[in-house]
């Protein structure tokens, strides 16, 4: 299986390092003729600044992506962004990204979690049954918006929580039944695999996600299952894809190489 990795950041969401040419040309070197790039989207009203480029960059972001296109022109670069979802902006995600703009994907992801007319943390403060449940809610109407390729690690809820509960279960549960109605893949995160362990009420260590109890469940659902890297920096293009394929592979689930409708 081909590695291509389709969750990219640069250094323009301010916790990331290099630019667009800088990970392709390491993907490259490392044997990837393919590459997504999917920064934190850029939002009209500039919201959550700290972790995301402001609007007047998105032409400078995919000015970036020709360069490196025609710099790299054995390298198919594909022109991505890595969104949370508000009805207010629809149309921006669906008309000027992806109509206008010609993004070949978009990622759903739940940096933040909508309850009570706030956003929360989600990977600080998911661990209350409604916090869970508003996010469940919240990645169900991505999913059924049909905008989004794939969720990005939706198992963050693990940093938030010391053992597995039957909230959790109950959460997981709503995630998979709406990607298996909707037919939309499900990340399987290497960013997780660098993250600092989180310590156990046991007094052991064990990932924040890629959560094992939630890809177990999974395996209870006809979902897909696609495997990135989330790279921040370009020597993490395609780190720990393998172990993420290999932990779907341990649970029998169905992983996919690429998306669909990409030319």
């Amino acid at each position: 299986m081909d590695a291509i990795n389709f969750h990219t950041h640069t250094f323009r969401c301010k916790h990331a390092t290099g630019d667009v040419i800088d990970f392709a040309q390491a993907a490259f070197a490392q044997g990837s003729r393919a590459l997504g790039i999917s920064d934190h989207v850029a939002w009209p009203d500039n919201r959550w600044p700290e972790v995301r480029m402001p609007y007047d960059q998105l032409d400078a972001y995919e000015a970036a992506i020709e360069t490196a296109r025609g710099a790299l022109p054995q390298m198919k670069i594909y022109k991505g962004m890595e969104c949370e979802y508000d009805t207010v902006y629809h149309s921006y995600l669906q008309d000027e990204l992806l109509g206008k703009r010609h993004y070949d994907y978009l990622i759903g992801a739940a940096h933040y979690t909508p309850l009570k007319g706030e956003w929360l943390n989600s990977f600080e403060a998911l661990d209350t049954p409604a916090a869970l449940s508003a996010y469940a809610a919240y990645l169900i109407e991505m999913m059924e918006t049909g905008l989004f390729a794939f969720i990005a690690h939706p198992d963050i809820f693990g940093c938030s929580n010391d053992r597995w509960t039957a909230d959790l279960e109950a959460c997981s549960r709503d995630i998979f039944q709406a990607a298996e109605a909707t037919c939309t893949p499900l990340e399987i995160n290497g960013n997780g695999f660098r993250k600092t362990p989180r310590s156990t009420p046991e007094g052991g260590e064990r990932m924040r996600y890629p959560w094992r109890p939630f890809w177990e469940m999974a395996a209870d659902y006809r979902i897909q299952v696609i495997c990135n890297a989330d790279a921040h920096h370009p020597e993490h293009v395609l780190a720990n894809m393998a172990d993420g394929r290999r932990l779907a592979e341990s649970l029998n689930l169905e992983v996919i190489a690429s998306l669909q409708n990409l030319s």
